[in-house]
This record gives C-alpha cells, structure tokens and sequence, in this order.
C-alpha cells in the first residue's frame, strides 16, 4: 500500500511540475521618499525597479479576467505574472500607475467599497483613497478594479449573515457608482476561515455571489490552473526588498531563504 502511495504522489508531483508558475505580487502603499520604503510602503525607486525588471525579461502581465478566460494553460503565456495593490490609494494612482503605464504592465486594485474618497480608518487613518472619479479615471487596459470587502473587516470574525451584508453593500455600490469591477476577492489582511465547516461555508457564500477567485497571502507561487480558486496565493513584496530579493520572491516566493 504504501509503494502505491509513493507512486501517485510522484505522478501528482510530476504533473503539478509540468503546469506553468503563475506568480501573484502583492502591493499596498507608495511613496517618492526611499526612506519610507519599508513594510507596506514602496518607494517609487524600488517599484520601478521591480516593473522595469519585468519587462526587460519579458514577463507578460495578466488581469484577472483575462486569466478566467483562459481557463485552461493552453494559451498561458510562458512567463506570465499577475501584480495586485490593495487598497486603493490616492497614492498608487500619483505613483504607481504612471509607472505600470510607462513599462506596459497590468494591474488589479482592489477596492474596500465603504472607505473610497475617505482615508484607511482600519490602518492609521490618515492615507487618502481614490475617489469615485479617480477609480474611473485609470485605463481600463492597465487597471482592473476587484473586490477588497465593503467594510475591510477579517472574515474568520463575521457571521455569515454579516458576509452576506458586506457582499450585499459591495454589489449595490458597484452598481448605484456604474463601476466596473472583476469579480475577484482579496481578503482583508489576507485571512479566511480555515477549518471545517466554517471554511466551507465561507466559501459557498463566494459561490453564491460568483466570486471567480478568492486571494489569500501565502508567499507561494501558484501553479496554473488554480488547484483551488478560493485559496490563490500571493507574494508580499516589502519595501525593503532588494531587487535580488524581488527576484528570489518571483521565482519561488518567500521560502526559508529569506
């Protein structure tokens, strides 16, 4: 029995090899000063960097939708990574945005609805969020906007009476600002529920509400096809990282290494 369980994990492992690496980075917060370039904050100098390396060996930026279209590896671009903010920052669009544009490369931003044209009250509450008019100003061929919750609360904390609301909020928002937004999940702070059977629940309720894709934390790089599309990880790159650093982090995320 155990030779034969030998067997099916190598066979699982060979085939899990032979699927393409689908990196997801991970932003929040930009700054033109390189002393703020730590923790959750970039510097422009250390993200430009970071998108310059990108295009000069020819990774291809994909948005969510896009991905979805796919469906299969058939067409995946060889070197193919995805690059997310979350939060939506006044600042990502002074800062970030320009330089996406300047190197050719797609994003997604992801929205916490009940604070847009306010500040980050579940943070330090003092950094600005793009406004109605902001979000609808970026191109939609460089920006993908997606759901970061209405209320950006944890949701291993709420009922699922109380996600249900958030989800709710979200879609009347969405619809009542006429924005256009992929139906792709990052969770709050990156947590879900992880065990049974408020795991699987949770997830139900991202059935029920069409989520495509739900994004958690992780520091892996993903295989495509998704093995499950409710627990796709993603790299937090920190504003202390070196460029080596940045492409250790793009290879194989973050290991023991670091």
């Amino acid at each position: 029995m155990s030779i034969k369980i030998v067997i099916f994990e190598s066979f699982n492992d060979s085939i899990l090899k032979l699927m393409p690496k689908l990196p997801i980075l991970m932003y929040h917060g930009v700054s033109k000063n390189a002393a703020d370039s730590k923790g959750l904050t970039i510097s422009t100098a250390n993200l430009e960097a970071q998108f310059r390396y990108l295009k000069d060996n020819g990774y291809v930026s994909l948005h969510f939708s896009e991905l979805q279209a796919l469906k299969t590896d058939e067409n995946y671009p060889k070197k193919t990574v995805m690059i997310t903010f979350d939060d939506v920052y006044v600042n990502q669009l002074e800062l970030a945005y320009p330089l996406l544009q300047k190197y050719g490369l797609k994003a997604s931003f992801f929205i916490p609805f009940q604070y847009v044209d306010g500040v980050d009250e579940w943070n330090t509450g003092k950094e600005k969020l793009m406004s109605i008019a902001q979000l609808k100003s970026m191109d939609e061929a460089t920006i993908e906007l997606g759901l970061h919750s209405f209320a950006h609360k944890k949701y291993p904390e709420l009922s699922l009476e109380e996600i249900d609301e958030d989800f709710e909020k979200c879609k009347n928002f969405i619809i009542s600002n006429r924005l256009n937004v992929s139906n792709v999940l990052a969770y709050p702070y990156g947590k879900y529920p992880r065990k049974n059977p408020e795991q699987d629940a949770f997830f139900n309720q991202l059935v029920k509400h069409q989520v495509a894709y739900g994004l958690r934390i992780g520091n892996r790089v993903n295989r495509f096809p998704f093995k499950d599309n409710y627990q796709v990880q993603r790299v937090d790159i920190k504003g202390e990282d070196s460029i080596s650093k940045f492409k250790r982090k793009l290879m194989y995320g973050k290991s023991f290494f670091f």
